[in-house]
């Protein structure tokens, strides 16, 4: 299990629910420097940017990676298992961009003592994000969290660049099917983002791919429960205490023996194919884009609050 970690009760969700790894992400994050209790991080960092000297972009670039790094140790600390570090969404379509800091980040975990194979590099699941997974896992031994999945071409596409994790969404797919169709209400067994998630797992299982599918981004227990099975899940508090309140039985749903026993017929992406049943994915192109666009929001904000800390530092304020 990992936890979807919500900035004020981190580190007692993670104690009470105990996951093997966590996630964040720089919504998530701008919110966390709000609040007082982290306060300190955001001081270290704007100091750490500083240091490193440079134009203030670069300065700035380099407080936003001390930050999610200081984070991500924070979590580290209560976990037995893995963080998820976001590269950052505005780099979404530049491979070379998102490798570099990558490695960026990687360096900083390692400067404070801990090994690469704790920590999933998270990136938006484009054709140019994919292909820096593949070069960072090939090249670097860095293992990659692919996000802002929603279609099965981008599940395939990772699948081939031997990506370690992906994180398909289920619940941002039922709200676009919800606000763009007449059905406003789906059974578990029905939610259109259970069945990819369903479908991602049967096609991995039956060919063999050994990328870890970790559904995402659920609404409700039901879809929850509807996934039994899956290799991981990334499941917020919230749901995790209505699930810890329900007792009733749960039977795996999702299993090898069904996956290998499927109809589905193994496909090989190249760059145009992938593009192409991409954006034959109405819901797939409008959320990917939607979510690279929300987090890029999100760090220009955050951005911004950095720049006017940064400056009160250096007038001494």
């Amino acid at each position: 299990m990992m936890l979807f970690t919500r900035p004020k009760p981190v580190y007692t969700a993670i104690e009470e629910y105990k996951p093997q790894d966590a996630t964040t992400n720089p919504s998530l994050i701008l919110a966390a420097t709000k609040m007082p209790a982290y306060q300190h991080l955001l001081d270290q960092a704007i100091k750490y940017g500083i240091a490193k000297g440079g134009t203030e972009e670069e300065q700035v670039t380099s407080t936003m990676d001390k930050l999610f790094v200081s984070f991500g140790l924070e979590i580290l600390k209560k976990i037995p298992g893995r963080v998820s570090t976001e590269v950052d969404a505005r780099l979404s379509y530049d491979k070379d961009e998102m490798v570099a800091r990558a490695l960026r980040i990687i360096a900083l975990y390692e400067e404070a003592g801990i090994d690469k194979d704790r920590v999933l590099i998270k990136l938006s699941s484009t054709w140019e994000g994919i292909q820096a997974g593949r070069e960072l896992e090939e090249k670097h031994g860095v293992h990659c969290n692919m996000t802002l999945l929603f279609s099965f071409a981008q599940a395939v596409a990772c699948a081939e660049a031997k990506v370690t994790l992906i994180s398909p969404f289920v619940g941002r797919i039922m709200d676009w099917y919800k606000e763009n169709t007449a059905q406003k209400s789906y059974e578990p067994h029905e939610d259109p983002g259970v069945l990819s998630v369903t479908k991602i797992y049967n096609y991995y299982k039956k060919y063999d791919y050994a990328t870890v599918v970790m559904g995402a981004s659920f609404r409700n227990i039901g879809e929850v429960k509807a996934l039994a099975g899956c290799d991981l899940l990334t499941i917020s508090p919230g749901l995790l205490g209505e699930l810890k309140q329900d007792h009733s039985t749960v039977t795996p749903l999702l299993t090898v023996q069904k996956a290998k026993s499927c109809d589905l017929e193994k496909i090989h992406l190249d760059e145009k194919d992938f593009r192409w049943q991409h954006n034959e994915d109405r819901m797939a192109v409008e959320k990917l884009s939607d979510g690279i666009r929300k987090f890029a929001a999100d760090a220009i904000k955050l951005e911004t609050m950095i720049k006017e800390k940064m400056l009160n530092v250096k007038n001494g304020q």
